[in-house]
């Protein structure tokens, strides 16, 4: 198994006004390229002996295409909350009954509610779509020259009707938004297209080269952990901060603080449904905070060296609650986005290394919020499944949710792109089914368990959650 990366670091996102998100996608597909360089080099592996590819995405963007397959305008990603109010807007006029029964969701300010929002703001720029797109498919139709996009894929956008099994009419009729802005329906596995010959030079691969297997980062990142059957949970601290519960049936959350998703898995008949916690004000968090605070006079210090100055401070920081939530607008919150807030600074007291374990502290205490939501709508949480190389490297993190969430946190030595890797050999032949590609090396490296003592811990969740409750409008 080999990995290579590009960027080195994290990639900028634009903000032209506050509250909004942007990327071009022309970036993200020099990254793919130039990763896919860097591997091949390191690896030495002939291209011609390169059978198929796979695509994990960040989920929830919006990448507008006109006829010719040109990008319309700079793509509106994940964390942007430009579109919440048309969201909600949208569930009064169809009702949370059919939403919910239909979409499994509030329309939010997912992919469907940014469109509308360009149609409304960019009049210019929606009459010239042909083709509204996730980041997935659009990396998809950059290697292969085919526009289409998966159940999967349009589940996490509000285009997919689990009661009729088809595309919605009802949202895209409210919307005024045309059916024919869809791309092609594929399979999650399977035949996606071939890489085509410009697609190719780039990459530094061979024409024809087999997409098999496209998916939102985070059911990738549940499929690389094993987790595809109900009761399986898998989690992630990156940039956002993400618990990813399977279940076999439609569960949905009308306060909207947990979505669910077609799984990778998901057939109409044996149904698998991702419910997902996304905390935007994680992984982004934490690194903001290193920026701010890390540097101290010198070399900006690693996550390694923050974690040991934490240690050095007892469970609950001397006082100091941080509310994390700096990076858009939080569903679990009810879509509010004040930015991170901080509470009981005491200036005789508090020194940066308190700043540091506070905000490991209330980024996990975020997490926990959310799993007690997950945990109130039936969703059993008893093993968390995490890769390597993420906030749960930090034992103060990861032992902090255990101990008061009562579970295990396994880690395994795996990532998403290994599991996409291993998914498309699915589609290639080389594997029976997606559980048989990732069965292997599920043995974790490392498991925290919940600790004895864990009266400080509850002490410092109930002040962080009446911080919460104080200084947020919703929660």
């Amino acid at each position: 198994m080999a990995t290579a990366n590009y960027p080195d670091q994290e990639m900028p996102i634009l903000a032209p006004q506050t509250g909004w998100a942007e990327q071009h996608p022309e970036d993200w597909w020099e990254a793919v390229c130039i990763a896919c360089k860097r591997l091949l080099e390191r690896t030495a592996v002939p291209p011609t002996q390169i059978s198929a590819m796979g695509i994990a995405y960040q989920m929830h963007g919006l990448v507008l295409l006109d006829e010719a397959g040109t990008v319309l305008r700079p793509a509106i990603i994940w964390c942007d909350g430009r579109a919440v109010a048309i969201g909600r807007e949208a569930l009064q006029a169809l009702g949370e009954d059919y939403c919910m029964a239909h979409l499994l969701n509030a329309p939010g300010n997912f992919t469907a509610s940014k469109l509308r929002w360009v149609q409304q703001h960019e009049p210019a720029v929606f009459a010239r779509v042909h083709r509204a797109m996730l980041p997935g498919d659009y990396i998809a139709f950059r290697m292969t020259g085919r526009m289409t996009t998966t159940i999967c894929g349009l589940s996490e956008g509000m285009f997919w009707d689990f009661k009729a099994n088809q595309v919605d009419t009802r949202l895209l009729e409210y919307y005024q938004i045309s059916a024919a802005m869809i791309p092609e329906i594929v399979p999650v596995f399977g035949e996606q297209g071939h890489l085509s010959t410009s697609a190719a030079a780039q990459m530094g691969l061979t024409p024809g080269t087999l997409l098999g297997y496209r998916a939102g980062d985070q059911p990738n990142n549940a499929l690389s952990l094993q987790a595809l059957q109900a009761g399986e949970v898998a989690a992630a601290g990156g940039t956002s901060g993400v618990v990813y519960a399977v279940a076999n049936q439609a569960i949905f959350d009308p306060q909207q603080r947990v979505n669910s998703f077609a799984h990778v898995n998901h057939e109409a008949q044996n149904p698998h449904i991702g419910v997902l916690l996304c905390i935007n004000g994680a992984g982004s968090a934490y690194r903001w905070m290193r920026d701010v605070m890390g540097a101290n006079g010198g070399p900006k210090r690693s996550y390694a060296d923050l974690e040991n100055l934490a240690k050095g401070i007892a469970v609950g920081s001397d006082g100091l609650c941080i509310l994390p939530f700096g990076n858009g607008a939080e569903r679990m919150l009810g879509n509010e986005a004040d930015g991170i807030q901080m509470f009981g600074i005491q200036c005789n007291i508090h020194e940066s290394k308190h700043f540091f374990r506070a905000m490991l502290e209330g980024i996990a205490f975020a997490f926990v919020h959310g799993m007690e939501a997950m945990r109130a709508l039936g969703i059993p949480i008893h093993t968390l499944r995490v890769g390597k190389g993420n906030l749960f490297e930090s034992a103060i993190f990861a032992h902090t949710i255990a101990t008061l969430m009562g579970v295990k946190i396994a880690v395994y030595d795996t990532q998403g792109a290994v599991g996409a890797a291993k998914a498309a050999g699915v589609a290639a032949g080389f594997y029976e089914t997606p559980q048989s590609a990732v069965a292997q090396g599920q043995t974790p490296e490392k498991v925290y368990e919940p600790l004895a003592e864990s009266a400080a811990y509850d002490a410092a969740y109930a002040r962080w959650s009446s911080w919460l409750e104080k200084g947020y409008r919703q929660c």
